[in-house]
């Protein structure tokens, strides 16, 4: 079985990634910045390994690089999936916002990757599955720097996934639309305007169980009946 290491893992896709991994029987490494929905995802699924780490926090994501390198030498499925979402418009908000939203949605998953590399590297074998956006491809009013964000995180997915080939490693978008989160929270729409964080598990099991001759490089999934929009509003 594998090692697998999602961040962003206590609610969400990212629970929903960590356990579909899990009940398949994959070593599973879940880190997330809130301890509450990590010790809620441990009494569930008690096989899972859980690691409080702000994505945010260079240190914090080094300590975790040491920690997987030292307990399991590595991973085989890293999936980035930490990342936070603010509207906005560029011309409208704070100066800090864009530096927030990079901190949040790119540069930990920047610095965790390269950490990890080495060992994928090395063996030849190995994915980076980036959890993007439909935010990352298309621009859409009150995107602001979260389209800013998501937009780098798909850029550095392109690259990385250009200088892996050589050696093994795949690298995967995957691009969700509107999913049925806690970042929906607060908004009146019925459920059926939004997919299950399941599925976009689903998808990424789906990516990961390829053989290694095949790589599905971007993984783009919307509600059934479109992304959510101002007609959904009035």
């Amino acid at each position: 079985m594998s090692v697998v290491l999602v961040t962003g893992a206590s609610r969400g896709i990212g629970r929903a990634i960590v356990t579909r991994f899990a009940q398949a029987g994959h070593t599973v490494i879940a880190c997330a910045r809130g301890q509450q929905g990590l010790d809620a995802l441990q009494n569930a699924l008690p096989q899972v390994v859980c690691v409080a780490c702000d994505m945010r926090d260079d240190v914090a994501v080094d300590a975790l690089a040491q920690r997987v390198r030292a307990q399991y030498g590595g991973v085989d499925l890293l999936v980035n999936n930490a990342g936070a979402f603010r509207p906005g418009s560029i011309a409208e908000e704070d100066d800090g916002v864009l530096l927030e939203m990079l901190q949040a949605n790119l540069f930990g998953a920047y610095r965790l990757t390269k950490r990890l590399l080495p060992h994928m590297i090395e063996r030849r074998s190995g994915m980076v599955l980036n959890i993007c956006s439909t935010a990352s491809v298309a621009a859409y009013p009150n995107g602001g720097s979260y389209s800013i964000a998501k937009h780098a995180l798909y850029g550095m997915t392109r690259n990385l996934r250009e200088e892996m080939k050589p050696h093994g490693v795949r690298v995967v978008a995957l691009i969700p639309g509107a999913t049925h989160t806690d970042s929906w929270a607060g908004v009146n729409l019925p459920v059926e305007r939004f997919m299950p964080a399941e599925d976009v598990a689903e998808a990424a099991w789906m990516a990961w169980n390829l053989s290694s001759r095949s790589v599905v490089e971007d993984i783009v999934l919307r509600p059934q009946k479109g992304d959510i929009g101002e007609a959904d509003f009035q």
